[in-house]
């Protein structure tokens, strides 16, 4: 992980009062794509946090990845949790990154289940850094705030998993004033680069990230179809994408055109499929709760689900070249609209078969007059 470079207002809460003789003991459950590098950035970078010189406790469903995180950074940053409810009992602050609003739902059940029968003394904070649905938001605060001295945070993040390597994510939060300011300087600069105040309203920090997953994905259906429409063109893919390079060189775009121009459609090593429909059937519902039309994530979740079927039947036959798909492969969905093959650009010849020529009839005279 390299350095960041803090800039003047990267975080917008002043620096929380020092807790005394109690040092914050971090608590992190969920090592997937995302979350593996977060808790290793925030394990790693608590020398910048003299109040949290505990090693942080780290938990997941699957022990490998949990012994595989200590493993590398070793016992004296990191100790692997017993279950869930070590992490409430034992903990200060609690953060957690899963892949869905069900996982969520499930484990912050748990987290309550816990709770009901630890009865906490002092100021406890949750800390979501998933990508949810508005309203669960809405009712793991709900749900936690019957216990005394507990808080929550909704605070999810921007960027791919390279970003959350480096420790260059975008955090936005949303929640209890003193939470955040507690989150906000241990995530910065460890985690992200910058974080967002959206304020006390614990919906409006998942709010934003579907609106900045919506714009990503809008981007990426936009650049897949610019990328079909040169390649049906007789347009070279590279000089597509260094057009792009000049006159939208967003770091997103540039990245995910890499993805498209090149098929590196693995999803192990980017964003799943999976999560990219999950997150377009979000925003599609708060577009229809806020009756605002979005017809480019409409079309953007139709091109991933035929991405994405496309795929399961190559699994099925045992023909697929990805285990997981990455959502770049939305560009399939064009692809195969244009009559190309849906994840190998190389391939020269059209992925539908041309139509068949019809047989001319010929009509003798007389049956034509008798007709």
């Amino acid at each position: 992980m390299h350095p960041t470079t803090a800039l003047p207002d990267a975080v917008p809460f002043s620096r929380p009062p020092t807790p005394g003789l109690h040092p914050l003991r971090i608590g992190w459950y969920g090592l997937g794509a995302m979350g593996y590098f977060m808790a290793r950035n925030i394990a790693t970078s608590k020398k910048l946090h003299p109040a949290s010189a505990s090693p942080i406790l780290v938990y997941n469903r699957t022990l490998e990845k949990a012994e595989k995180l200590v493993s590398e950074i070793g016992n004296a940053a990191a100790v692997v949790a017993s279950s869930p409810a070590q992490l409430v009992t034992d903990c200060d602050i609690i953060f957690t990154n899963l892949a869905n609003d069900a996982a969520v739902q499930s484990v912050y059940n748990d987290f309550t289940k816990t709770l009901s029968t630890t009865h906490p003394t002092r100021s406890k904070i949750f800390v979501d850094t998933s990508t949810i649905y508005p309203s669960l938001a809405a009712e793991v605060d709900k749900s936690l705030s019957h216990f005394p001295y507990c808080h929550f945070v909704a605070s999810p993040v921007f960027g791919p998993p390279a970003e959350a390597n480096a420790g260059k994510l975008v955090i936005a939060m949303s929640g209890d004033y003193r939470s955040k300011q507690v989150a906000a300087h241990l995530m910065f600069p460890g985690v992200g680069r910058k974080v967002i105040d959206l304020g006390g309203n614990v919906e409006k920090a998942p709010t934003l990230k579907l609106i900045g997953n919506g714009l990503i994905m809008g981007a990426n259906e936009l650049l897949a179809e610019t990328l079909t429409l040169g390649k049906k063109s007789g347009i070279d893919a590279q000089t597509v994408h260094n057009l792009v390079k000049e006159i939208m060189p967003a770091p997103s775009l540039l990245a995910y055109a890499d993805k498209m121009v090149n098929d590196k459609f693995d999803g192990s090593a980017g964003f799943a499929i999976d999560l990219g429909i999950k997150d377009s059937l979000h925003v599609r519902h708060l577009a229809a709760e806020t009756n605002c039309p979005v017809p480019t994530i409409d079309v953007a979740h139709h091109h991933m689900l035929t991405a994405r079927s496309i795929h399961q039947r190559q699994t099925q036959t045992g023909s697929q070249k990805w285990d997981l798909l990455d959502w770049s492969a939305i560009i399939a969905g064009c692809r195969v609209a244009a009559g190309l093959d849906p994840f190998d650009s190389k391939v020269p010849k059209i992925f539908l078969p041309p139509p068949k020529k019809k047989k001319k009839r010929t009509y003798v005279l007389k049956h034509a007059l008798l007709g």
